[in-house]
C-alpha cells in the first residue's frame, strides 16, 4: 500500500494529479479505499456541499458553470462532481457534463470531475459520498454536486448536500407533479431557469402552491435565472449563501450533517450486505437454497434465515 499512501500525501499537499487518482480509486472501490478513508477520517467536515438537481435538460450544467466564479470569489476554490447516466446495456457513460462546465479563466481554482452513475438508483454514483469526503479532506472549501435528475427515487442528494438547489424550467409540471417528484422535500433553494421562456409566472405559482403545503418549514427562496447569459445568477448565489448562513447561525448545519452521516453509513452497510448476499447466492450452497425454495422443501423465511447465517459466517 506504499503507492496509495504516497498518493494520499501528495493529494493532501495539493497535487491535482494525485487527487484525481484518489477519486479513481474511490470509483473502483478496491482494498485501497479503506486506506484512503482511514487517512482522511479526521480531515473532513469543513466543506460546504451544494447539490444541484432537477429534470434532464433544465440547464443544470450551464448554471453550475455560471455559479463557479461566484463560488471561487466566496471560497477561493471550488470542486464540482458531475454524475452522468450510464448505459443500461454497456454500462458506459459519455461524461459530457464537464464539456458545459469549463470553469472559464479559473484554472487551478476549480476542479471538475465527471463520474458515471453505473446504474445506481438515487441520482448519484455509489462513490459520490467518498469523493466528496476526499475533496473535503484535500482542502476544497465548496463542493458542487450535479445529479442525474430528480424523480421519486432520485433524492439521494438530500443525504449528501448541505444545501439542495432544484433547477426547473418554465412550464414544468403542476403542483401534483412537483409533489409526486419529491421537489418540496428535496429543495432548500429553487430556481426557474431559462426564465426568458414563456410560462415563468405560472411555474412560480405552481411551485409556491406546492411549497406552501410544507407548513413545517420556512418557504424556500425561488430565483429566476438565464444560465446562458448569467441573468439572476448573483441573486441565486446570494440565496445559497443565505441558506448556508441560516444553517450555521441556527446550529442546524451540525444536526443536519449528523443525520446525513447516519444515512450514508446506513447506505454503505446496505451496499456491503447486498454484495455479500449476491456472493452467497452464487455459491453451491446458495444454489441449493434457491432450489429448495423452488421445489417447496423450504419456505422463504427458512431460506432467509439460512442466507443471513451464511452471510454472518463469511463476515471478516
Amino acid at each position: 500500500m506504499a503507492d496509495i499512501s504516497e498518493t494520499i500525501t501528495a493529494a493532501l499537499a495539493g497535487n491535482r494529479g494525485a487527487l484525481a487518482r484518489l477519486l479513481s480509486v474511490a470509483e473502483c472501490g478496491d482494498d485501497r479505499l479503506s486506506v484512503i478513508e482511514s487517512a482522511i477520517a479526521g480531515l473532513v467536515g469543513k466543506a460546504y456541499v451544494i447539490g444541484v438537481t432537477g429534470p434532464p435538460g433544465a440547464g443544470k450544467s450551464t448554471l453550475i458553470n455560471q455559479l463557479l466564479p461566484r463560488a471561487q470569489a466566496e471560497f477561493d476554490r471550488a470542486a464540482v462532481l458531475a454524475v452522468d447516466p450510464s448505459s443500461p446495456f454497456s454500462n458506459g457513460a459519455l461524461l459530457g457534463d464537464r464539456v458545459r462546465m469549463q470553469g472559464d479563466n479559473l484554472k487551478d481554482a476549480v476542479f471538475i470531475r465527471s463520474m458515471a452513475s453505473r446504474g445506481e438508483a438515487g441520482g448519484l454514483a455509489r462513490a459520490a459520498a467518498t469523493c466528496v469526503r476526499i475533496f473535503d479532506a484535500c482542502g476544497w472549501p465548496v463542493v458542487i454536486i450535479e445529479t442525474l435528475g430528480i424523480g421519486q427515487v432520485e433524492l439521494e442528494i438530500m443525504n449528501l448536500a448541505d444545501t439542495v438547489l432544484v433547477v426547473l424550467n418554465p412550464g414544468w409540471g403542476d403542483t401534483f407533479q412537483a409533489n409526486k417528484a419529491g421537489l418540496t422535500e428535496a429543495g432548500d433553494v429553487f430556481t426557474i431557469n431559462k426564465a426568458d421562456k414563456p410560462g415563468v409566472e405560472q411555474t412560480r405559482t405552481d411551485l409556491l402552491d406546492s411549497l406552501a403545503l410544507m407548513a413545517a418549514r420556512p418557504l424556500p427562496n425561488v430565483a429566476e435565472t438565464i444560465s446562458t447569459d448569467g441573468t439572476g445568477v448573483d441573486e441565486l448565489w446570494d440565496s445559497l449563501i443565505e441558506h448556508r448562513n441560516r444553517l450555521l447561525d441556527s446550529g442546524e448545519l451540525d444536526s443536519r450533517r449528523a443525520r446525513k452521516r447516519q444515512q450514508v453509513l446506513h447506505k454503505l452497510i446496505a451496499d456491503q450486505l447486498d454484495q455479500r448476499l449476491k456472493d452467497a447466492l452464487a455459491t453451491d450452497a446458495g444454489g441449493e437454497l434457491l432450489a429448495s425454495l423452488a421445489d417447496g422443501t423450504q419456505d422463504i423465511q427458512q431460506v432467509v434465515r439460512q442466507l443471513l447465517a451464511q452471510i454472518s459466517q463469511s463476515s471478516p
